[in-house]
């Protein structure tokens, strides 16, 4: 381990890894940005699309029936890997890629109504079937694109923060402490918006609240591959980028 300075702030970093400031990224060759920036867009889609529609109940020892939203199996991996894009890359590229998912999602939105109010053909019978899967998706992906833009952006703030304040030491504090933060802003608006109404409240909250505890227990198991994902990463690209004067504004693609 070495000492660095990063505009002041002093950090120990591994050998081969060099500790900079967030606006020193710019314009740098990245080896695997491009490749989490497509996958966190992929996850998004597929989650709300697939999963966040269905309710489903497990009965667990112990604890007995326990109600969630199918989506909670895979949605968290977004989180994660916006832990891991933030924590490599700087809360900028994080930004970028939080936008590139916000246009995905709309476009996805917005291919769902128009394929679902288009007339079906004579003879094909899969109408009310696909309305049944996709008749909530524009209400859904709504719900989802408003949560998903705040709780990501709360979520990148707060891990970009801690990182400072803890000078890139425990790195288990920042993704649980940004998980419950972000996720909880996340829940708080996603459930209400998507499902008031539509389920019983009793429901909705139930939902909402186990989900939330789901997201955030996930986030505990997966700290280990968490930790190895961005050690790895962070060696790849020899760098470890640090937001001391970053502007957090969310209103910018720029990094």
């Amino acid at each position: 381990m070495t000492e660095q300075r990063v505009e002041g702030l002093a950090v120990e970093e591994p050998e081969g890894i060099r500790a900079i400031e967030a606006g020193a990224i710019a314009g740098r060759r990245l080896k695997y940005y491009d490749y989490c920036m497509a996958a966190f867009a992929v996850i998004l889609i597929c989650s709300n699309l697939i999963g966040a529609g269905k309710v489903a109940e497990v009965s667990l020892p112990l604890v007995g029936a326990v109600t969630f939203g199918a989506g909670i199996l895979f949605f968290p991996l977004s989180y994660v890997l916006g832990d891991v894009l933030t924590e490599v890359y700087g809360y900028a590229r994080a930004r970028r890629v939080v936008w590139v998912g916000f246009a995905a999602s709309v476009f996805a939105a917005g291919m769902a109504a128009t394929v679902v109010a288009f007339p079906p053909a004579p003879g094909w019978n899969g109408q009310d079937a696909l309305a049944a899967v996709m008749g909530q998706a524009p209400r859904i992906f709504a719900a989802s694109i408003l949560a998903f833009w705040a709780g990501e952006f709360a979520n990148a703030f707060v891990l970009a923060r801690m990182k400072v304040w803890t000078k890139g030491r425990m790195l288990w504090t920042r993704t649980i402490g940004s998980t419950v933060v972000g996720q909880g802003v996340d829940s708080l608006i996603f459930y209400p918006v998507a499902f008031l109404g539509v389920w019983d409240t009793k429901l909705v909250l139930t939902v909402m609240a186990t989900n939330y505890l789901m997201k955030v227990l996930w986030e505990v198991v997966l700290t280990p591959v968490t930790y190895q994902v961005v050690n790895g990463m962070k060696a790849a690209e020899g760098l470890d980028v640090f937001d001391v004067e970053t502007d957090f504004t969310p209103f910018r693609t720029k990094v």
